[in-house]
């Protein structure tokens, strides 16, 4: 964009600002600016306006909006029309994860996203024109309100990017599966509490799969199932032990002895892993073309998020690590910002939003099948299409 080109004007809907928040960690990037491809990248973009739902105690709003000169509005209407009577930004960032919000009985926490997306969809009607939203993380808890948003944006003809930074983050290897390769099976690890951390992998689990042939079909079934249940079905084939050891291998951050006195270990063949991980946690996905997919949450082997898949024709599997990098920095979630600089300028998401939809609503429908003590889920409302982009968005640099 040309230096002479008046930056672009963002509001920010959030549930906080304050040290690392969402908000804070990729709104000051919009403000300051974020390392990218080795060098500082400013984007031409100000953030005018501001609507926070809290502000506790170690809140950085009033900070940010002193320092950088933008307002804070009580409502998220006046915050997009900068205090006036018509639309008065260029996009919408709605960053409403972290904060103080029940859980409901699947212990999803209930982020007001959804809410805060319709707020700023009056505000497009009423004023006869839409602007790109990028909306952070999971669309919604709910699947039936993530699908409503993605209608919207349709309807309205305004880009919508949503989702976390693994898709796009540093990939070690740098695996791109081929567009329309044939995957026979897939695994991801992954660490952290339910419902934000299964989200992660999920979706990066989701980046990879949707390079099958055809495309992505959507979701059949789901089923979650928890502690000895998890290691009998691999005893008895539903997860494949070549692939989590495929992915295993890919971690750099090893527990137990490793921590203890620096050994490399075999965690799935010493036995090790059973030991480590007191409440594993698996997540089945069947999709409709047959493809069967598996999360495992094995929290206290590893702190990473690694992938393996079977691909037909290649004798190994494929498998890599989906790099994060640590805070405060935390860079990796610059690699997301400049996705969303890159809609901002072109106007198109770079991959589409029905991948969140379609996560959002097996992460939802996982969470229901666990709730009813671990039972087979049909789920033909899950089936969502789309064809992914062309080349995988990951940092290569």
């Amino acid at each position: 964009m040309p230096a002479h080109t008046p930056p672009l004007r963002l509001a920010v809907v959030a549930t906080v600002y304050r040290y690392r928040s969402h908000a804070q960690h990729f709104c000051d990037r919009f403000m300051v600016g974020y390392p990218h491809q080795g060098r500082w990248h400013r984007p031409n973009t100000r953030v005018v306006s501001l609507y926070v739902d809290q502000q506790p105690v170690n809140d950085q709003s009033l900070d940010r909006a002193r320092e950088f000169g933008f307002e804070i509005y009580p409502t998220i209407a006046q915050a997009l029309r900068c205090g006036g009577d018509r639309l008065a930004v260029d996009a919408v960032l709605i960053m409403a994860e972290h904060g103080d919000y029940p859980r409901n009985e699947k212990g999803q926490i209930l982020y007001p996203r959804y809410e805060f997306f319709k707020e700023c969809i009056q505000v497009f009607q009423e004023d006869g024109r839409a602007v790109p939203i990028y909306n952070d993380k999971h669309l919604s808890y709910s699947f039936a309100k993530a699908q409503e948003m993605v209608a919207d944006a349709h309807r309205l003809g305004f880009p919508l990017l949503a989702g976390s930074s693994l898709p796009v983050t540093w990939r070690l290897p740098p695996l791109e599966l081929p567009l329309g390769c044939e995957i026979e099976e897939a695994l991801v690890v992954g660490v952290g509490g339910s419902d934000p951390m299964d989200y992660h992998a999920l979706e990066a689990l989701q980046c990879m799969v949707e390079r099958r042939q055809g495309g992505e079909t959507g979701v059949r079934a789901v089923q979650l199932l928890e502690g000895d249940a998890v290691w009998q079905a691999g005893e008895a084939g539903r997860w494949s032990h070549e692939l989590l050891e495929s992915a295993l291998s890919r971690s750099d951050s090893p527990r137990g002895l490793t921590e203890e006195d620096g050994r490399t270990q075999d965690l799935l063949g010493s036995g090790e892993l059973y030991r480590l991980v007191e409440n594993p946690a698996a997540y089945f996905i069947e999709y409709n073309d047959g493809l069967r997919a598996t999360l495992l949450m094995l929290n206290g082997a590893v702190k990473d998020f690694c992938f393996a898949a079977r691909l037909k024709g290649v004798s190994e599997p494929q498998s890599t690590q989906f790099f994060l990098t640590p805070g405060p920095n935390v860079s990796y979630s610059a690699c997301l910002v400049a996705k969303i600089e890159e809609m901002l300028l072109t106007g198109r998401a770079p991959y589409p939003a029905e991948r969140t939809l379609l996560v959002s609503g097996v992460l939802e429908s996982c969470l229901t099948s666990r709730v009813q003590g671990g039972q087979r889920l049909e789920t033909p409302h899950l089936a969502v299409t789309y064809q992914p982009p062309v080349e995988s968005q990951f940092a290569r640099e």
